[in-house]
């Protein structure tokens, strides 16, 4: 076993040591206040004014990054695999709310930036880099997928012939509406709205309205300017 190899797996029973302590502590018992004491020595960084609910499974910590005032609820899954090109980073004031799941596979970066919302049952996950701006949306039971499988060969199980991953971004003051699904390789413009249910498969220019399945751009919310010559 190599030093870096020893040194993971010390982490890791840090890691699982420290959360089967504290992680299922109620908030009547003062969990909250020992977790956030406790939890600074194994996450990458972590804020001020952390609040983290009892319930919330966390691994590979060490590459997970918090900023001030997150809020993270029972439920949330958050899973950076202990890999060191790994890195979940969670910016100043976001709100995690029950049962999400972030989840990176190999040399997966996912950002959420300040100020953003994610309702419960959202699952954020991939192989490609996932980044969320600023003030989003992001309702319950969303799905954004950072990875697709490759399906050429119809004589070769789909699972054997690997994945594509080019990677999400959503842009500043998006909302996404219940039930929405973001595939890979997609960019969401700023200030774009997608409606319930949609699947939004090829990128949505800024400030735009889009529904259905696949997501079509109905309407934009700049209204359209003439110039008299």
């Amino acid at each position: 076993m190599t030093n870096s190899q020893y040194s993971a797996k010390i982490q890791r029973f840090q890691e699982l040591l420290i959360t089967t302590l504290l992680g299922d502590l109620p908030t009547i018992a003062m969990g909250p206040q020992l977790r956030k004491l406790v939890y600074q020595n194994i996450f990458g960084s972590m804020g001020n004014e952390v609040f983290i609910q009892h319930g919330v499974e966390i691994t590979g910590s060490s590459f997970i990054e918090l900023g001030n005032g997150v809020n993270i609820f029972k439920g949330v899954r958050l899973d950076a695999k202990g890999h060191r090109n790994n890195r979940i980073s969670i910016s100043n004031r976001v709100t995690i709310e029950r049962n999400v799941d972030i989840g990176c596979m190999d040399n997966t970066s996912i950002y959420i930036d300040e100020d953003t919302y994610i309702a419960p049952g959202v699952c954020i996950a991939g192989q490609g880099d996932i980044h969320i701006g600023k003030n989003c949306m992001i309702a319950s039971h969303c799905g954004i997928y950072a990875n697709n499988h490759v399906f050429t060969n119809p004589l070769l199980p789909i699972k054997q012939q690997g994945v594509t991953c080019e990677g999400i971004i959503i842009e500043d003051d998006c909302w996404l509406g219940h039930g929405v699904t973001v595939l890979d390789g997609v960019t969401i413009g700023k200030g774009s709205i997608i409606g319930a249910g949609a699947v939004v498969s090829k990128d949505i220019p800024p400030y735009s309205i889009a529904v259905g399945v696949p997501a079509k751009v109905i309407k934009s919310r700049v209204a359209k300017v003439s110039c008299n010559s």
